[in-house]
């Protein structure tokens, strides 16, 4: 029970020494004072000049529960968010010159982007792959494409992110195995795979396996990188894919969470402690137009999970209760009209989402509606994040639109809503149920369907597509893939598959298809495949030929 004589600031005097000095004297802050440029300092943190006994429930401090203000005691002053770009075409050699690019920069961390066949398990010289190699994203095939996309990189100091799902086990396997094979130790490996294969049933398609075998791989990633890489992100719970198909800020959060529900309580299911796996389980979400909306929407799910995680699963370690989340600008924004704009676009989304509290960020480029982009265009969205962090304040301070009555009503609102969802869910038996039901398809369905006809009336204004056009748009240098990408990538299997040990694959295929129908982890016997030259094709086939593959009932 919260003391009646004590005051804001004996809150604050208490936070300051119990979880601000631990950090401070770990990790001093990137200045000694912070100043306007009319000399004003800026304090670290601001709160209520009187006692709200509501503000320790609902705010708290950062770096505490319920952690509304942040997961990190000195957020930004600390250190800025991770810089990242998605990036990733053709063969892995291009997409490593455009990693090495970015990363001159001044990107602080990767992430990639696979083409479909990779996504969907088919090696690049599979006929069900054709027109479709490096498109849009990197083709990965074999541990040696890894090692040609990671060449000069050092695995031990630069944090990898992979958009990848259904075969998100064999990519890690991949980087795991090139660690070894250049002698890193594979415990200092940082980075994350998204491996959320539920939102792809309802969002975005690239699934492979049915829901059972599919949910066994996540949560033997789960139990692998506990024991092997602490420092890993085991999956990105991801509602960035699920707003592109249409959803309000609301079904975001609510959809999201529950997704994140679902694997926690398989992961217990099979066993895990719950303070084991947690920590390493990170978010991925979405940042539309909607300014303050946004920034309230990152601060109700902070809150949202570190309840979830606190009262419903029982979580004892802190850590498990923290949602840390990357960040991408609106792709379903951008227009292929007047592409300029999408320019100032990205701008006010990457803004509202560092005011939320992003732990990692990309911002999408301006040619995005059109191709995929140049380096001109990366370079100007990565500028984007630096001239946010370096010119405009806004890192000085913690969570500093805390306070004001529009946002914490949009904060409280967004909760409230998105829990209602979650009630609904649970009703309906979990996530799965309410997927194999058509139930979440279609309530995002619907919430596009009523935006689109709020734009088709002019309720709703894109600037240069229903309102201030232009009979030409100016044209801009878009981005030419290699036309023979495709033929590349076959001679380089072909020349690896006559030169590995035929009868050692085949021994390693009837391995996994005998794990496959086992309970014994995948992860090792996926890392030794891949070490002997065993294809991404080649593993998924054989697990299709134990699990099969997964068909979508059908709609209405």
């Amino acid at each position: 029970m919260t003391n009646p004589n004590k005051t804001i600031s004996d809150e604050k005097d208490r936070w300051s020494r119990d979880t601000l000095k631990p950090i401070l004297d770990s990790f001093p802050e990137r200045k000694k004072s912070f100043r306007t440029s009319s000399e004003i300092p800026v304090e670290r943190l601001y709160v209520p000049k009187r006692w709200d006994p509501d503000y320790l429930t609902d705010l708290g401090f950062p770096g505490e529960y319920p952690f509304t203000r942040g997961v990190q005691p000195t957020l930004y002053r600390g250190r800025f968010w991770t810089m990242r770009q998605y990036a990733g075409f053709g063969s892995a050699a291009e997409s490593n010159e455009r990693f090495k690019y970015l990363l001159d920069k001044g990107q602080t961390g990767l992430s990639v982007a696979f083409d479909l066949p990779t996504q969907i398990g088919y090696d690049a010289d599979d006929s069900l792959a054709e027109g479709e190699v490096g498109r849009v994203g990197v083709s990965i095939s074999t541990l040696d494409d890894m090692e040609i996309l990671l060449a000069g990189i050092p695995l031990e100091k630069v944090s990898i992110s992979m958009t990848i799902n259904a075969t998100a086990a064999i990519l890690l396997a991949m980087v795991v195995a090139l660690a070894k094979r250049r002698g890193v130790p594979i415990k200092a490996l940082r980075g994350t795979i998204q491996n959320d294969i539920l939102k792809e049933y309802v969002a975005r398609g690239t699934y492979i396996f049915p829901p059972g075998p599919s949910m066994r791989l996540i949560t033997d990633v789960f139990a692998y990188c506990t024991r092997e890489i602490p420092r890993w992100n085991t999956i990105s719970v991801s509602g960035y894919h699920i707003r592109e198909a249409g959803s309000t800020a609301a079904q975001e959060i609510a959809f999201t969470l529950a997704n994140g529900i679902t694997y926690v309580q398989a992961a217990v299911d099979r066993g895990l402690d719950i303070d084991s796996f947690a920590g390493q389980i990170s978010f991925f979400f979405n940042v539309h137009n909607n300014f303050f909306e946004e920034i309230a929407k990152f601060r109700a799910a902070r809150r949202l999970w570190a309840r979830t995680m606190r009262h419903r699963f029982e979580a004892n370690d802190p850590k498990s209760w923290r949602l840390r989340f990357h960040t991408q600008t609106a792709g379903s924004t951008l227009t292929a009209r007047q592409p300029e704009n999408n320019v100032v676009r990205v701008a006010i989304q990457a803004l509202a989402a560092v005011l939320g509290g992003t732990q990692s960020l990309h911002t999408n480029s301006r040619d995005e509606a059109l191709s995929l982009p140049t380096e001109e265009s990366a370079r100007i969205a990565l500028r984007t994040q630096q001239v946010i962090a370096y010119e405009s304040g806004v890192a000085d301070t913690i969570d500093p639109l805390a306070g004001s009555y529009y946002l914490e009503y949009l904060t409280d609102e967004l909760e409230k809503r998105a829990e209602e969802y979650l009630d609904e869910i649970d009703r309906m038996g979990g996530m799965l149920k309410a997927i194999e039901s058509g139930y979440v398809q279609r309530e995002i369905q619907e919430a596009a369907y009523a935006f689109q006809k709020d734009l088709e009336r002019g309720d709703e204004v894109t600037v240069g597509v229903n309102r201030f056009t232009e009979e030409e748009d100016t044209p801009i240098s878009l981005l030419e893939l290699d036309p023979n990408i495709g033929i590349k990538q076959r001679e380089l299997l072909a020349k690896l598959r006559n030169s590995r040990d035929q009868l050692k694959v085949e021994q390693m295929m009837d391995d996994v298809e005998a794990a496959a129908v086992s309970s014994e982890n995948m992860m090792p016997i996926i890392i030794q495949c891949v070490e002997n030259q065993v294809t991404l094709g080649e593993i998924c086939a054989a697990l299709r030929r134990v699990w099969g593959e997964y068909r979508p009932a059908q709609t209405v």
